[in-house]
């Protein structure tokens, strides 16, 4: 195992939209440290500097067939170097043009009304097939052979099928294996298309091919990979439970139409970088004092309270727009959360417990950060707004990481409701901040051992996620010794079992029992 080529849509530091820029980035650089050579491609869009990306000679003319039409796009390369990563930016028309990762911005509806903020680009998939077939090409063209090309997401996850079964890349890449990451297999993250005679135009692939990977009527990427890579998701549960368990009927049954074509689902639980996360660095996570949860030293954690306290007051942060208020009373719990707002995420089962808390427990307070459903938008800010909830309970409507990380800093409990939950990073970080995470033991939250790392409980409805909090707080109140002591396994669990190079190393085993590489002929 030599070099391994990554293939995916964000990176962290150059272009974020999610958690995949976190798995993307923390597992190439502990790669790098295990003294492999990495390449990462990415698109470079429209918000991507070009400052201090060196130009690469050369420029291809890629196929991008239409139905009806023959057409190429013309691409070129630039390179930024980071932690020894090689993020390979690929420079077209079709991503220069864009201005989000994954969605249209306010600013291109401002242009083009049409553009809808927050809606998926119109041209996904075509973005994604130049993509792969680029990083395919940029191989070629430098003669790179990778040992391994690693596919992140339904984004990237037809370049094992390009590669096996068109003639101007099987014969190259004969000696390199494919795997696939599943970062949620969930309806809406597939990136499948209906339009058939566009998909086989611009993908090249064979009808048959096709036609063996369609899912609920669209030719899906996860299902054209199966018989060219090796698969895994983002933790063993998750894994077992779109293979085992109803919970697939999330994914419009990928998981089960996979196991019935004899494909394992693998489950690697992501890793984190600690240090990225670590209370006593302050001054990088923009936190008004150190502590360390691993020592008992916790006096920052009320620096960051009466800072959270303060930047709530003043109903704006960073872009932030900031809704109710708390009051400024130390010894009262702090539930926090920082979340995407939609079902997933439970916030359909948290609104209602929130309610019935806030209304039969007058000594606790709770902030919740995120955006997403316009309907849960607006019932957290008429929470927020209640005069019976005055002083204990603030949402802020946006994203701001230095105000995310005040959060993690400033609360004593973290809320996870999700629905499901391929694997779960927000856990991670609020662990590291002496922030013990409420979860519900699904996918790869049951990382979060019930009593010793956190709280976890099971049937995914209000009632039982106030059960949860509710205990949580009955142990905080009566029980200190027992939280400071949950604080500290949180953090030594994380050291023991899932810094990156740690799970680096399972990736690596991963990579060697991928499938000796086969010319995919059959299928042309």
């Amino acid at each position: 195992m030599q070099s391994v080529l990554m293939i995916a849509r964000e990176y962290k530091g150059i272009a974020e939209a999610g958690g995949v820029k976190d798995v993307v980035t923390g597992l190439a650089c502990a790669l790098v440290k295990q003294g492999l050579e990495v390449f990462v491609v990415i698109p470079r869009y429209g918000f991507v500097p070009t400052h201090g990306i060196e130009p690469l000679g050369g420029r291809l003319s890629i196929p991008m067939d239409y139905a009806a039409q023959e057409r190429s796009e013309e691409v070129g390369f630039g390179l930024l170097v980071q932690n020894g990563v090689q993020v390979v930016l690929v420079e077209a028309e079709r991503f220069a043009e864009k201005q989000g990762v994954y969605t249209y911005t306010a600013q291109e509806e401002a242009k083009e009304p049409w553009k809808r903020r927050g809606e998926g680009h119109f041209d996904y998939f075509a973005m994604n097939v130049l993509l792969e077939k680029t990083a395919l090409s940029f191989c070629v063209l430098t003669g790179l052979k990778p040992s391994v090309i690693h596919c992140h997401d339904g984004h990237a996850a037809l370049a094992p099928a390009l590669a096996r079964t068109l003639l101007g890349f099987s014969p190259y890449f004969l000696t390199t294996r494919f795997v696939v990451t599943v970062h949620n297999a969930g309806l809406g993250y597939h990136q499948e298309v209906a339009d058939i005679p566009f998909a086989k135009a611009v993908t090249g692939l064979s009808h048959g091919l096709i036609a063996s990977s369609m899912l609920n009527g669209a030719f899906d990427p996860l299902l054209a990979c199966a018989d060219y890579a090796a698969m895994n998701t983002v933790s063993p549960n998750y894994a077992r439970e779109l293979q085992e368990t109803d919970l697939d009927a999330m994914t419009g049954w990928l998981g089960h139409v996979l196991k019935a074509r004899g494909v394992t689902l693998h489950g690697i639980t992501n890793g984190i970088d600690p240090g990225e996360f670590d209370a006593k660095n302050a001054q990088e996570l923009g936190l008004p004092a150190s502590f360390d949860p691993l020592s008992g030293d916790l006096a920052g954690k009320l620096a960051a309270r009466q800072r959270l306290w303060e930047v709530i007051s003043r109903g704006e942060s960073a872009g932030v727009r900031i809704h109710g208020a708390l009051n400024r009373v130390p010894e009262l719990p702090c539930l926090t959360m920082v979340s995407r707002l939609t079902e997933q995420k439970g916030i359909d089962v948290l609104i209602p417990a929130l309610q019935m808390l806030l209304s039969q427990d007058k000594a606790v307070q709770c902030v919740v950060m995120g955006s997403g459903k316009e309907e849960f938008e607006k019932a957290l800010v008429q929470l927020a707004w209640r005069n019976e909830y005055a002083g204990r309970m603030a949402v802020c409507l946006g994203f701001d990481q230095g105000l995310a990380n005040l959060i993690y800093a400033a609360g004593d409990f973290f809320l996870i409701p999700s629905h499901y939950e391929p694997c779960g990073l927000t856990d991670f970080m609020a662990q590291l901040m002496g922030n013990l995470p409420i979860v519900r033991a699904t996918g790869g939250l049951v990382k979060v051992l019930d009593g010793v790392t956190g709280f976890s409980y099971v049937e995914h409805t209000p009632k039982a996620l106030l059960e949860a909090i509710v205990r949580a707080l009955e142990v905080f109140r009566t029980n200190r010794n027992q939280i400071l002591q949950m604080q500290r396994q949180a953090v030594q669990l994380i050291y023991e079992r899932y810094t990156w190079e740690k799970v680096a190393q399972e990736y690596l085993q991963f990579y060697e029992s991928a499938p000796v590489p086969k010319a995919g002929l059959e299928k042309l």
